[in-house]
């Protein structure tokens, strides 16, 4: 009787540690989704904004899916760095200044991982460090600078509605943002 009993509780363990895993990962693949996603529609707009501008100086610009492997990498980037608590300060100060902080502190982690990227992929295919280097914003220091301002401030409204989501709980905010 005793060896069932064990036997019955063991299995009731098993199954509660399958479902805790499969909570993980289903957490864990709507946070990397939902960053995508954001990433995506963001560089998909960085994309948008190049061909027009190219075009209307009648330069003929293919799309590429560019953007999407971008928001692919720089996600899990983004995951990473989450997990290690990159970007956590100011947590009991008004909801201001945690959003602003992230917004910047992951804009420039971005453009650092971006450039780290486009050199490593360069030298992986035999070209030079210079040549590596991504022309990003026209590749002076001004043009990087932009970008890098305009990547924090496209990330304002992402780390907005993730930081009011940790102030009243996914539940609550989830309830109040998606349903009627």
């Amino acid at each position: 009787m005793r060896g069932e009993t064990e036997t019955l509780k063991t299995g009731c363990d098993d199954a509660k540690a399958e479902r805790r895993v499969l909570e993980i990962v289903v957490r864990e693949v709507k946070k990397f989704g939902t960053l995508f996603l954001y990433l995506a529609l963001v560089f998909g707009l960085f994309t948008l904004h190049q061909w027009v501008v190219l075009a209307s100086n009648h330069i003929s610009y293919a799309f590429y899916g560019a953007s999407v492997v971008n928001a692919l990498i720089l996600a899990k980037i983004m995951l990473v760095a989450e997990a290690l608590h990159f970007g956590e300060r100011f947590q009991d100060r008004p909801l201001a200044y945690p959003i602003l902080y992230k917004s910047v502190a992951f804009g420039l982690m971005l453009v650092v991982a971006y450039v780290a990227e486009e050199v490593i992929v360069g030298l992986l295919k035999g070209k030079s460090l210079a040549q590596s280097a991504p022309e990003l914003g026209g590749g002076t220091p001004a043009g990087i600078l932009a970008i890098a301002v305009i990547m924090c401030v496209a990330l304002i409204p992402f780390f907005t509605f993730k930081e009011i989501r940790r102030v009243y709980g996914g539940a609550e905010f989830d309830s109040l943002v998606f349903r009627a």
